[in-house]
């Protein structure tokens, strides 16, 4: 049976009911006509554990597919492959992942493999792609491009994360206010004084909600500064 197949198998018509609106997929929300197979993260896990080592093509297929596990497991998988590969292999997983970004679109795909295949590929390399993305009319490319420097914070390599964060400031999507918000967060957790030199110069013109995620792990009486210097609506 192929991997379509399994998943096929797992399928939960009431989770996937719950899944539906979890992810907003009615007309005119961010994941609509999206479609789920109701398939929980921890079996999605465990199958693509059981399903290592698929061959890429196998794994492209199941990236074209409608339903949303089928992408989120071809996800699942890459990442790994990326993780267990050679040079060669992991270059050809970044550009497939490139030229089929279009599939990885909603919060919860982005987050899976961003950091993990387009954030760990460009460590060492130059990074000017980042900033397409980040400069995309496309909300999950903007997302890849913010949540992909979350590989290079965990190396204490914060000027990627930063610049972007600036650029994304009046993004007009909550989603993103909510992944830069996440980023920024990562970065004083390594490191408070750069977020913090962030927040004094940037803090007046950050979305709500962007400030909020960030200052997260702030003292009461620093949240309280950074929120009163914020924007008053997002």
């Amino acid at each position: 049976m192929n991997a379509l197949g399994r998943l096929m198998e797992l399928r939960n018509p009431k989770d996937a009911e719950f899944l539906q609106r979890f992810f907003k997929t009615g007309e005119g929300q961010y994941g609509a006509g999206d479609r789920f197979l109701g398939i929980r993260v921890p079996a999605q896990r465990k199958l693509a554990r059981e399903l290592r080592g698929l061959p890429l093509a196998e794994v492209a297929e199941l990236l074209d597919e409608d339903w949303h596990e089928a992408r989120l497991l071809a996800l699942m998988l890459l990442a790994d492959g990326y993780e267990r590969g050679d040079d060669r292999t992991r270059e050809r997983i970044f550009k497939l992942y490139l030229a089929k970004r279009a599939r990885v679109n909603n919060w919860d795909l982005v987050d899976t493999s961003a950091s993990y295949i387009i954030g760990r590929h460009l460590e060492g390399r130059p990074r000017d792609q980042l900033l397409r993305l980040a400069k995309s009319k496309s909300l999950w490319d903007r997302r890849i491009a913010i949540v992909a420097t979350h590989y290079f914070i965990r190396q204490d390599d914060f000027a990627d994360t930063l610049k972007i964060a600036a650029l994304l400031l009046d993004d007009d999507e909550d989603l993103m206010h909510k992944a830069t918000g996440w980023m920024l967060r990562e970065v004083g957790i390594r490191d408070l004084s750069a977020l913090d030199r962030f927040l004094d110069e940037h803090a007046h013109e950050m979305p709500r909600t962007m400030l909020r995620y960030a200052i997260e792990k702030h003292t009461p009486a620093r949240r309280k500064h950074y929120m009163a210097s914020g924007r008053r609506r997002s």
